[in-house]
């Protein structure tokens, strides 16, 4: 597992947008339609994503996996999982609680191979 994205749930993407960008100097590096951007991080490979789609749940990693298929089969019956693999523009995405209920996001890249 890798971590690749620090995600942020927010009211509204576009304003989120101007902070990040304008006020902290994050740049932009991709976005999906109009309510997730990714933001360059200075001096990292993380990405700071901004979504006002799960605006209910809280910050956190998202890690990568090669497959989230396997990962969730594999612990299924042992983790509680709040969203089931799904597809998403580059692979499939899924998310899951720890012991003391924070969020954990997986992600594969599979549509890119």
């Amino acid at each position: 597992m890798k971590l690749v994205f620090l995600y942020h749930p927010v009211k509204n993407v576009k304003e989120s947008l101007a902070f990040y960008r304008d006020t902290l100097g994050f740049e932009e590096a991709w976005r999906e339609g109009e309510h997730t951007v990714a933001l360059t991080l200075p001096n990292s490979d993380v990405r700071l994503m901004i979504e006002d789609e799960e605006a209910d749940l809280s910050a956190g990693g998202v890690f990568l996996v090669d497959s989230v298929d396997d990962f969730y089969n594999e612990n299924k019956n042992v983790l509680e999982f709040v969203k089931e693999p799904i597809d998403i523009p580059p692979g499939r995405y899924a998310i899951y609680k720890d012991i003391s209920g924070n969020y954990l996001r997986i992600i594969d890249f599979t549509k890119e191979k």
